[in-house]
């Protein structure tokens, strides 16, 4: 368990898988590699790109996003876990699966988004496809919903 991958997606769980990936790091003194997946390009799916505006705001939001990463990847390393950050683009499940193969990981750490039944359904989750094919351990942090 001294490999883990982590990705994140800056949801309310984002803070949950980077501490349990922090735990386990420090408990097997591990490696983190934290990681944020982008859509694929418009023009690789088939799609039109938009208009440049378009093109230039959703350039910024990944910067953004890619700021944020490597922010969250130091404040590890400054408390002392060696961590590396991911971002990539691609289909989430394909990059997270491929990565883990890639980089050897030991386990993967990552959030589920307690969608309900009717989403499931439809839609079907990442979360569940990951642990389906994944070739390592996955923990899976489970959403927490307020309580009324």
């Amino acid at each position: 368990m001294n490999r883990i991958l982590a990705p994140i997606d800056f949801s309310d769980i984002t803070d949950a898988v980077i501490e349990r990936a922090a735990a386990l790091a420090n408990a097997f003194g591990g490696r983190i590699w934290l990681m944020h997946v982008v859509p694929p390009d418009p023009e690789f799916v088939g799609y039109e790109a938009g208009p440049q505006s378009v093109r230039d705001a959703q350039a910024e939001r990944y910067r953004e996003e890619h700021r944020q990463l490597q922010e969250r990847a130091e404040q590890l390393t400054a408390s002392g876990v060696s961590c590396e950050s991911l971002l990539v683009r691609g289909v989430v499940v394909d990059e997270v699966l491929d990565h883990a193969t890639r980089l050897n990981i030991d386990t993967i750490v990552l959030g589920s988004h307690g969608h309900g039944a009717l989403y499931q359904l439809l839609l079907g989750s990442s979360t569940e496809a990951i642990l389906r094919q994944s070739p390592c351990p996955v923990c899976i942090i489970p959403a927490t919903r307020p309580q009324s």
